[in-house]
């Protein structure tokens, strides 16, 4: 007779390996991270004091620490600091509510999206910071063409990919919600709105960074206050360490935002594959 057993299955791996293989893996950079960081400050070091390049041009780190430490106990540091951080938080939050609304609303619309499609192109191939000098004429040098720079660069990654999320539903799904007599409030709120807010999320990660390039382009080039215009100034004064340190300063609250969003999906989305990558 033949053999009619059935083929052997391959067990799946234990929920506590596989818990265990998340934590090494989430805990992996906390200790690379470090050592390359460590490695790539030595590299400078070297470099600077082999090849005696001038201060001017590459100061050391230990003078690049110092200037940055001394900015900290600044106030007008700071002030500088809270005005890039208003521009930016400022702008991605106009960012958010006007792009996940068009979003939503081109993704359900389909004559819409077609519509203003070419539009949303033609504005997207348009260098963003050549449109810096034509604010700060139209809004002047003060916060608000800070605010409005930011708010165009978020704008476009948080509405592409809102719509993106919206359209991704299995229409399947949506199909059952209309024959249980959903009405579309319930069928956006139970069904859309969380099968795309992965790919909300990612636009925000994309749109908060984008938000603060824009918010430091707009006070490099019409601003008086703000890390932007520091850095500027620094540069006008051939004060290179403290430049290397209003950098250091723009990176770590680069870091700070972009986190922050990932945390933000660890707690919306915590279900997704994407939350238990993200360190």
């Amino acid at each position: 007779m033949p053999d009619t057993a059935a083929p052997p299955v391959a067990a799946a791996p234990p929920a506590s390996l596989t818990r265990r293989r998340l934590t090494k893996d989430s805990a992996l950079p906390w200790i690379t991270t470090p050592i390359v960081l460590a490695a790539l400050v030595a590299v400078w070091e070297f470099y600077v004091v082999q090849f005696r390049v001038s201060p001017l041009i590459m100061p050391r780190p230990g003078a690049v620490w110092q200037a940055w430490v001394e900015m900290l106990q600044s106030p007008r540091a700071w002030h500088h600091t809270w005005m890039t951080v208003y521009a930016t938080l400022t702008g991605f939050a106009y960012a958010v509510v006007i792009g996940v609304g068009l979003g939503v609303i081109i993704a359900r619309v389909r004559w819409l999206e077609m519509t203003l499609n070419p539009f949303i192109v033609a504005t997207q191939v348009i260098p963003k910071v050549a449109l810096v000098p034509l604010f700060v004429l139209w809004f002047g040098f003060g916060i608000t063409s800070k605010v409005i720079v930011a708010a165009v660069l978020a704008f476009f990654p948080i509405l592409t990919n809102t719509a993106i999320g919206v359209k991704s539903v299995d229409e399947g799904h949506r199909d059952v919600m209309l024959s249980l007599n959903a009405t579309r409030w319930q069928v956006f709120r139970r069904l859309e709105l969380p099968s795309a807010l992965p790919f909300i999320l990612t636009g925000f990660e994309i749109g908060i960074v984008l938000a603060i390039i824009g918010a430091i382009v707009g006070e490099y080039l019409g601003g008086n206050a703000g890390l932007g215009h520091l850095l500027i100034a620094r540069l006008n004064a051939f004060e290179t360490a403290d430049m290397f340190a209003v950098l250091i300063h723009m990176s770590i609250l680069g870091f700070l935002f972009y986190f922050s969003i990932g945390a933000l999906r660890k707690i919306l989305v915590p279900w997704h594959a994407s939350a238990r990558l993200k360190v």
